[in-house]
């Protein structure tokens, strides 16, 4: 490092480091130390990158908390070598098979015959051209192109020099088979490099290298399945989680998966917490979790929100782990470092705004009673209603104009009323116009969105069709004393619904409003959401509310003409996530100018719609809902987010680390757009996005909303409505109940 450099380098990590101290405070941690829980590494940033590669040990260091632990599973080569690889098959986890085709072998590993290829028939020098890649399938395989060598455990020492080294010696037994001797190995890696902690679910294994590695080093006892059995003493791990006394007498903590701690039903929800972490912290035994990963499945209690998973091990006033092992440790940086001891007011409403999409919609079927009074619980500023009219002029809060949706009608005798309205959608429906309210109320049930159902992500099944459906002056009656700071009223399809149905949406509106005292009163703001400009021009005629302008089509800037029309009649404007950064494959390409330029016209800027599931997210929000968040806010600057999940939000408002300027720790620095995008070699890049366009003033002008003419609706709907066989009835009802995959 040149001198000239030194000083703004040691700098920089003075105020990281009194970032993270002052992040964490000096709050008591129920650890068996009193210290905060450590992060683990598994195979460094694994969640991103190939899993041991260069890449995810690097950018675990750079993204996560500075003293974050990296994780070796050591291997054995033909010449004793220990090498970090996740599987002791290097074909779930490297390219070896376009080497040396005629390389896979069949073993007995622990008593179980495996095939494939194995670390003990190669030398270092074979495996020097082969390259990690990524071993889980479900993640993107776009890095792997790039030349990922194998890294010894010396190499994690020297290329990064992490603040801990944890070994894994995970099948001790299948080396000497081979006359390779691992306990030899880690003796004598150990005088080379500093090993912080040794673990091994092989009681023989660890007793052997007892008391012959520093007394700074941890042995920990890595425990397996309940009902499999531990190859040395031939007991289940189960029945020797009864016996921590005599697990102490060899290690000093103890590696179990997560459900060991929290077990999930078999519905996957969280029953009541087992006492091993005060039965091990009372052996004197340290406990670390294992099997943490941002974009595996986790209890639906935990809304799919990973930092929330994490803060139930570590900060629910009863106990502490004393680690994590984790394939996204920038996440257990976050609850560490700035979520712990929060203050769990839900009166602050200050910036970002949190306006709720149906409710609390990710927990709770959506625009119920229980989506909303979930939304309020967690801390929501604003709830949205988003209007519908149903055939006897009623106006109900309901996400889509098509009950198909989210409501169980196409189990119900209205499924014969399907049909396509190509003024509304081209597919398949059965329409709130169609129905009474009382047709609705008395036969059917509201059904909870599952966006990602192709990605097996369903949410809080046992609530599935909980709840009641509200109308307008339901959803205004319930909001009047919840401490709101406002509420959004959504409406469209508007002209439809005057030219066809002669009903006014928003006279209908307003009157509702009226009714409600909503018009004489300051306490909370009312706001309305359209994408229709027509609409919004019709309210500024009308009333003094707040009007918000959803942009619904994807745009990198607006002309000077197109914001000058919309402060014409709008206070803010509403905007997709992909018109701040845009995506290409699930990798963000760039930031946009749309924010920027809308604020500078004095538009303040909601993004929609946040949701927990990963599956929404592009890697480069590291499949964390929080780090989403954080991107819009402080990376873009939006000034409130519309989220399906409201917890999650209010919980990010009420952060540790949110003003902390320069001394902000990096793992809350907001995700740069296109990083991620620049790592992957040229070859593997997806194929360039086209442009997106600019929204101009033509996109954004409307000819005024026609009137509501209830004389001659009737045969023109008739006309545009395509009603279908009774065959394509069924197929329909199949369809929805039976989504194919």
């Amino acid at each position: 490092m040149r001198s000239g450099h030194a000083c703004p380098v040691v700098s920089s990590l003075v105020l990281l480091w009194l970032g993270v101290a002052a992040a964490q405070g000096v709050s008591s941690w129920k650890t068996l130390s009193g210290n905060a829980p450590a992060i683990i590494a598994k195979g460094g940033f694994s969640g991103i990158f190939p899993d041991s590669s260069e890449f995810a040990y690097q950018f675990a260091l750079v993204a996560s908390s500075p003293d974050t632990i990296l994780y070796c599973d050591v291997r054995l080569t033909k010449d004793g070598l220990g090498i970090c690889l996740p599987s002791i098959k290097m074909d779930n986890c490297t390219n070896i098979p376009d080497f040396y085709g005629q390389g896979s072998k069949s073993y007995l590993v622990n008593g179980v015959s495996m095939a494939g290829w194995f670390s003990v028939d190669y030398n270092g020098t074979e495996l020097s051209q082969v390259s990690l890649k990524q071993s889980i399938f479900s993640r993107t395989p776009r890095f792997d192109p790039s030349f990922f060598p194998i890294l010894a455990v010396e190499d994690i020492a020297s290329k990064f020099k992490p603040a801990g080294i944890w070994v894994n010696v995970q099948h001790d037994s299948f080396y000497s088979q081979f006359n390779l001797n691992m306990t030899n190995y880690i003796l004598s890696v150990s005088k080379r490099v500093i090993v912080d902690y040794i673990s091994s679910p092989e009681v023989s294994f660890l007793t052997k290298v007892l008391g012959r590695v520093s007394n700074n080093t941890k042995l920990v006892f890595r425990f397996l399945g309940e009902n499999t059995i531990e190859p040395s003493t031939k007991r289940t791990y189960g029945s020797m989680l009864k016996n921590l006394t005599f697990v102490k007498t060899f290690a000093s903590g103890i590696l179990v998966p997560k459900n060991y701690i929290w077990p999930v039903s078999p519905d996957n929800y969280l029953e009541p917490y087992t006492s091993i972490v005060n039965d091990a912290h009372k052996a004197g035994l340290e406990v670390y979790a294992a099997d943490f990963a941002n974009d595996f499945m986790f209890s639906y209690n935990h809304s799919y929100d990973p930092l929330a998973e994490y803060l139930s091990f570590i900060d629910n006033n009863a106990f502490s782990v004393d680690g994590v092992l984790t394939d996204f440790p920038v996440t257990p940086s976050e609850a560490i470092g700035c979520f712990t001891n929060l203050n769990k007011s839900t009166t602050n409403h200050g910036k970002p705004l949190i306006i709720s999409h149906n409710g609390a919609s990710g927990d709770y079927p959506g625009c119920t009673d229980l989506a909303y009074q979930k939304a309020v619980d967690d801390g929501a500023d604003v709830i949205d209603c988003p209007v519908q009219v149903t055939k006897d002029g009623i106006p109900i809060c309901m996400s889509s104009i098509n009950l198909m949706d989210d409501t169980t009608v196409a189990k119900s005798q209205f499924a014969s009323q399907t049909a396509v309205i190509k003024d509304i959608q081209s597919v398949l429906g059965v329409f709130t116009f169609n129905l009474t309210w009382d047709d609705i109320v008395k036969n059917l049930r509201p059904k909870i969105s599952t966006p990602f159902s192709s990605f097996n992500l369903d949410r809080n099944p046992r609530y599935r069709n909980a709840g009641n459906f509200m109308r307008l002056s339901d959803f205004l009656d319930f909001t009047k004393d919840k401490g709101l700071s406002g509420i959004m009223i959504s409406v469209e399809h508007a002209a439809f619904v005057a030219e066809e149905l002669g009903f006014d949406m928003v006279d209908a509106v307003i009157k509702a409003l009226e009714a409600a005292g909503y018009n004489k009163q300051t306490a909370q703001k009312v706001l309305i959401e359209s994408t229709n400009s027509s609409v919004l021009v019709k309210f500024k005629q009308q009333t003094k509310y707040d009007l918000v302008y959803m942009i619904n089509e994807e745009v990198k800037d607006a002309t000077p003409s197109s914001l000058a029309a919309i402060k014409k009649f709008a206070d803010a404007v509403s905007v997709e996530g992909s018109c701040i950064f845009p995506e290409n494959h699930h990798l963000t390409t760039y930031q946009t100018n749309l924010v920027e330029s809308l604020q500078n016209a004095g538009l303040p800027v909601y993004v929609y719609t946040l949701m927990n599931e990963f599956a929404s997210q592009p890697y480069d929000f590291f499949s964390d809902a929080t780090a989403q968040i954080n991107a819009y806010v402080q990376g873009a600057g939006v000034d409130g987010v519309i989220t399906e999940f409201p917890a999650t939000a209010r919980r990010y408002k009420l952060n540790t680390c949110m003003n902390m300027g320069n001394s902000t720790p990096s793992f809350m620095a907001p995700a740069r757009p296109g990083d991620l995008m620049q790592i992957i070699s040229k070859p593997a890049q997806p194929p360039a996005m086209v442009p997106m366009p600019l929204l101009t003033g033509s996109d954004v002008a409307e000819p005024p909303l026609p009137p509501a003419a209830r004389t001659a609706h009737a045969p023109s709907l008739a006309s545009r409505m395509q009603a279908h066989l009774p065959i394509f009835v069924t197929l329909a009802m199949l369809l929805a109940c039976h989504p194919l995959v």
